[in-house]
């Protein structure tokens, strides 16, 4: 049986919020991906509701390209504790961190949810933009981790 890498991180002993490099994968083209834990809350203690998750999909995923070269995809955990992110090439911690900041800070300037909308959105009714709101400030003041295990900024 195949091992999954975040299955064997060890949830309780991590210290959200942080950012960490979760696997890189090269091709025999010489391309490389990357994958990052964008872990917003606290494993175990804390989850986001599906209606926060799901409006700061749809801002991360808009916003974040303006500020990483190559962005895949950001999908959310199932925990609902933050999100991964692909991309192609190599990126060093503290400019997905700094991206990631930049991203949150974004969030309260937003009046609706872009591509909230039956035709751009599979279920459009479950946003909650006043809650991302909230969660987003909470991150911003908890300060975002370099580090999974300690708390290490700038």
């Amino acid at each position: 049986m195949a091992k999954v890498e975040s299955f064997e991180l060890y949830h309780n002993k991590v210290k959200a919020p942080y950012v960490r490099l979760a696997g890189t994968e090269t091709h025999p083209s010489g391309a490389v991906i990357q994958k990052y834990d964008l872990r917003l809350l606290q494993p175990n203690q804390d989850a986001m509701p599906t209606g926060v998750v799901h409006t700061l999909e749809h801002l991360l995923a808009i916003n974040i390209r303006d500020e990483i070269d190559g962005v895949i995809d950001i999908s959310p955990m199932g925990c609902r504790t933050g999100f991964y992110m692909i991309v192609w090439g190599e990126h060093p911690i503290s400019e997905v961190v700094s991206a990631l900041e930049n991203v949150l800070k974004k969030v309260d300037s937003y009046d609706t949810v872009p591509a909230m909308t039956a035709e751009a959105c599979g279920n459009y009714r479950d946003h909650s933009l006043i809650g991302a709101k909230i969660y987003a400030q909470q991150v911003l003041d908890n300060q975002i981790s370099h580090d999974p295990f300690e708390r290490v900024f700038g």
